[in-house]
């Protein structure tokens, strides 16, 4: 190999890699916006002071386990927005390959992820290891600071406009409000008799909370299908 063709070779591999390291940094700083909105949500929370119709209380907070990770409970419900530490890039079938914001500039295609997921409150505090969690959406942030959610209902259906859509404080709340209300409409459905009518031995020594039982708030049914009849 020439020295002219090694030259070639080193640019492309400092230009790819300094994209991914861009687009890494746009994504732990969107993440790290999450997490200044949730502060501020649960200040206001604290603040507003609503009270149940039977004077239960309620709790509204959050939590931080590392640089990548947010927890967020609510009611009986935690989410848990979850960043990916490499950078991907989409399909060439995705439909946003196919809008003038890509096609004008490839480089665009390449994305940070930050998954969040819905579990149940319970699930973590009986150490109910067997419990299902659901993938609620998807947020992907560009080199651009620029956004794309796949999700579900709220999530998936207002923030799509990728060529648009810049990841800035008021978009972040936004985002939140929407997952939080996704997650308090999204109900525990009774699990199909047929998936619980046997129990071994060992799931009966554990005490009713710990009981190795799946619990999810769609038990039964396909991710897909569930897309289906909520979307």
């Amino acid at each position: 190999m020439d020295k002219d063709s090694n030259q070639d070779l080193f640019k492309t591999l400092v230009n790819k890699a300094s994209l991914k390291q861009d687009i890494y940094d746009k994504t732990l700083e969107g993440l790290r916006l999450f997490k200044h909105v949730l502060d501020q949500m649960n200040s206001d929370f604290q603040q507003a002071e609503v009270q149940s119709d039977n004077g239960r209380k309620i709790t509204f907070e959050n939590k931080y386990s590392g640089d990548f990770e947010i927890e967020v409970k609510f009611g009986g419900d935690i989410l848990l927005f979850l960043m990916h530490t490499n950078v991907f890039e989409f399909s060439r079938d995705h439909d946003v390959m196919r809008t003038s914001y890509i096609r004008n500039d490839k480089t665009r295609s390449y994305c940070g992820i930050i998954n969040i997921y819905n579990f149940l409150a319970d699930s973590f505090k009986y150490n109910r290891v067997n419990d299902m969690g659901y993938l609620i959406g998807r947020v992907f942030i560009n080199k651009d600071n620029h956004y794309f959610i796949e999700g579900k209902r709220e999530l998936g259906f207002l923030y799509n406009d990728f060529g648009t859509n810049v990841l800035n404080e008021a978009n972040a709340s936004k985002i939140l409000e929407a997952a939080i209300r996704y997650t308090i409409n999204f109900d525990l459905l009774t699990p199909p008799y047929e998936t619980v009518k046997i129990v071994s031995v060992n799931d009966m020594r554990h005490t009713l909370d710990e009981i190795s039982l799946k619990t999810g708030k769609r038990m039964g049914f396909q991710f897909k299908q569930d897309l289906g009849a909520d979307a």
